[in-house]
């Protein structure tokens, strides 16, 4: 085994070190953050079968809604997700015409107090009516974070907007996540 000299062991203890304390920074830094796929999530599931309102002819037309509405906790923060899924008649995978808009909200809720804490709207006609070819589609939401020390539930509202029926935005309410 060779031998190193005084100078050679410095620079090498002095390499070993600084990687050391460069590798337990960067550990401290991930574990600090905490990404929303690592949450522990509380999810529910509701669904409904929802009708076209503006449609009335001999063809199938209901659609079968679920949403899973999910919420977490880390560090100080409260998040919230929810994921949408679909299944409507094939003939409507394509059709352009189904909607003249569509969204899905996303709350944080209190239960104690029934306060919306925090809200996102996303809009999601195209996705919609741009199913596979049997009708059917999932999205889910980006997650919505806000900083609270008090318990929450992530809750959604179905807004659809039918072409053809006369009307404004239907709303449509699902079951909310569990607390956190």
């Amino acid at each position: 085994m060779r031998h190193l000299s005084t100078h050679h062991r410095k620079t090498l203890r002095t390499t070993l070190v600084a990687s050391t304390v460069a590798m337990s920074a960067l550990g401290a830094t991930v574990a600090m953050t905490t990404p929303a796929s690592a949450l522990s999530w509380s999810c529910k599931t509701s669904s409904k079968t929802i009708d076209d309102a503006g449609y009335n002819g001999p063809w199938p037309d209901n659609w079968d809604v679920k949403i899973k509405a999910c919420a977490a906790r880390s560090g100080g923060y409260a998040y919230g997700k929810a994921t949408l899924s679909w299944d409507a008649p094939p003939s409507y995978s394509g059709n352009t015409s189904t909607f003249d808009a569509a969204q899905l909200r996303l709350f944080l809720v209190r239960p104690d107090s029934g306060a919306t804490v925090k809200t996102a709207t996303y809009d999601i006609e195209y996705k919609l009516e741009h199913s596979n070819s049997a009708g059917n589609g999932s999205w889910t939401t980006p997650t919505i974070k806000f900083k609270t020390s008090k318990r929450v539930y992530a809750d959604t509202t179905l807004r659809l907007d039918w072409n053809n029926d006369g009307k404004s935005y239907r709303n449509y309410q699902f079951t909310g996540s569990p607390s956190v």
